[in-house]
């Protein structure tokens, strides 16, 4: 007769039975996530809290590192921020302007200021060049007509004859080649003629006020007197040479200063210069 006890119950394994799968009992706080025992007994991933910090790492609580990718300590500032003192200044801050008497050269060479005529002399009155054109004709004018017709004779300006044709032509020429010394010589010398003198305007360069360089001062002479040789047309070309200053803006140029890049100013000061006038050479 055997002395084992029989189980309890019909079938039912004892309650000490090691298969036996107790259920669990949640935590306090609630179960964690992924919170199945490990053989150590710890909860998987579940990293305790703490005050910032935890064994020998830091935490993720109150003071620590920044998760991957987030902004370093202290923060950078924002875009278009106004960057720290001592940096980069802007491009061309400050920049001068092109040097000489004019303050840029108005040819591109320099960058030159908003206002074209910044730095320049005032201009010269319209008026005052024609006045001044006229006395230089006559200074000119008179006396080698006078020394032309005595070696020729008398010359008929209203005669259609070939004779007195070739006289005047003779004249002509003879007149408008000592205009171009004249002038030519004046110029690239001093930048006045007699008439420019008499009337207190020069004629200066353009880039930066000085007396015309002896290829600009030959230059206006010569556009201003050749083209005149050109039966008709050279008239026509003489005739709106000198009426361009009136349209040409902002630096009253005729033709031939703009062939030699030169401009007619005042020699007087601001407050003495007139008031523009009529058009001129």
């Amino acid at each position: 007769m055997s002395t084992d006890q029989p189980r309890p119950g019909s079938g039912e394994p004892p309650e000490d039975d090691p298969f036996l799968k107790k259920p669990q009992e949640p935590p306090a706080g609630g179960a964690p996530r992924n919170s199945s025992p490990r053989e150590n007994g710890a909860p998987r991933n579940h990293a305790p809290r703490g005050n910032g910090t935890g064994g020998n790492g830091t935490g993720a609580g109150e003071g620590g590192a920044p998760p991957p990718g987030g902004p370093p300590p202290g923060g950078t500032p924002p875009p278009g921020g106004t960057p720290p003192p001592g940096g980069t200044p802007p491009p061309y801050a400050g920049a001068p302007y092109g040097s000489g008497t004019y303050a840029g050269d108005p040819y591109g060479g320099q960058p030159g200021p908003a206002d074209p005529l910044a730095g320049m002399p005032p201009l010269a009155n319209r008026g005052r060049r024609l006045v001044a054109r006229i006395i230089d004709a006559i200074i000119i004018g008179v006396p080698v007509s006078v020394i032309m017709t005595l070696i020729v004779g008398g010359v008929d300006y209203f005669s259609t004859d070939s004779v007195e044709a070739g006289r005047q032509s003779t004249v002509s020429g003879v007149t408008m080649l000592a205009y171009l010394i004249y002038e030519g010589l004046m110029l690239s010398s001093r930048g006045q003629t007699l008439g420019k003198m008499a009337m207190k305007i020069r004629v200066a360069m353009l880039s930066n006020g000085s007396i015309p360089t002896a290829q600009a001062g030959w230059t206006r002479a010569a556009v201003y007197t050749l083209p005149e040789i050109v039966p008709c047309c050279g008239f026509i070309f003489w005739l709106v040479n000198v009426l361009w200053c009136t349209w040409d803006q902002p630096y009253h140029q005729c033709l031939h200063d703009k062939a030699a890049k030169t401009v007619v100013v005042s020699t007087q000061t601001p407050a003495q210069t007139p008031t523009a006038g009529t058009p001129s050479a």
